[in-house]
């Protein structure tokens, strides 16, 4: 979508350069979410570590940095600003 609009990114595919916590903290700190909030419920590891949204943030971004698989995707950042693009077009209210 954003080549289509000829609007310059760099993606990262963080399964083969992992975020780190402090990456992901500032990251989910820009786009106003929680660490629970970017959870995929569906993939095994979250049924695995037993995850719920009364389980400390701290764990959580923990079991997200250890298991990339469970941060939902697309995240745009832009600036100071970043967001959980789903859909996508939601990604343009940020540039």
């Amino acid at each position: 979508m954003f080549r289509e609009n000829n609007i310059e990114f760099d993606r990262v595919n963080y399964f083969i350069d992992p975020l780190s916590e402090d990456q992901l903290r500032s990251l989910l700190k820009k786009a106003g979410l929680k660490p629970f909030e970017v959870l995929r419920k569906g993939e095994a590891a979250f049924k695995e570590l037993g995850l719920t949204n009364e389980t400390p943030d701290e764990v959580v971004y923990k079991a997200i940095v250890d298991h990339p698989g469970l941060l939902q995707r697309p995240i745009v950042e832009f600036g100071d600003k970043a967001v959980l693009a789903r859909p996508i077009e939601k990604a343009f209210g940020i540039i």
